[in-house]
């Protein structure tokens, strides 16, 4: 039971902060952090065995770091932001949900989808590339997408 109600509540915050995102550019903070807390939480303290408590916590902190670091490299490289740290508390919220292991194959789901429909809400807003579009919604679907995959 707390699988169905843990699977539901991880969806609607995904679903519910990609449309947010897509309307916004803005991840909202009690979206993202509160997928933080739930993750460790389930996994810590409610049975929910999506990941161990480790794997948790290190998912937590590699999914902030990596989109983090990576957004300091752009910044020092192009002099502008790359990534917004909502899409990288967003990952760290899926980290904590689902462990440390399972970020690659969230950031290859997110990376591929968000090249094409990158490509595809550029083209529909009549915007080049040098224009930026929402990640987090990519983000989302490459966790879901794991999510799904691992139950």
């Amino acid at each position: 039971m707390i699988e169905i109600i843990a699977l539901v509540f991880v969806i609607s915050v995904l679903v519910i902060a990609s449309w947010i995102d897509f309307k916004t550019f803005i991840l909202p903070d009690g979206l993202t952090i509160s997928l933080v807390i739930f993750g460790l939480l389930a996994n810590g303290f409610l049975g929910l065995q999506w990941a161990s408590i480790e794997s948790s916590v290190l998912g937590g902190l590699g999914g902030f770091l990596s989109l983090y670091l990576l957004n300091r490299l752009y910044l020092t490289i192009k002099g502008q932001h790359g990534i917004g740290l909502g899409d990288a508390k967003l990952l760290a919220g899926l980290g904590t949900c689902l462990g440390w292991v399972n970020l690659p194959y969230i950031l290859i789901i997110a990376s591929i989808s968000g090249l094409v429909g990158g490509f595809l809400w550029l083209k529909f807003h009549q915007k080049d590339t040098s224009h930026a579009f929402p990640f987090g919604p990519f983000i989302a679907f490459g966790g879901i997408i794991v999510l799904l995959w691992q139950i």
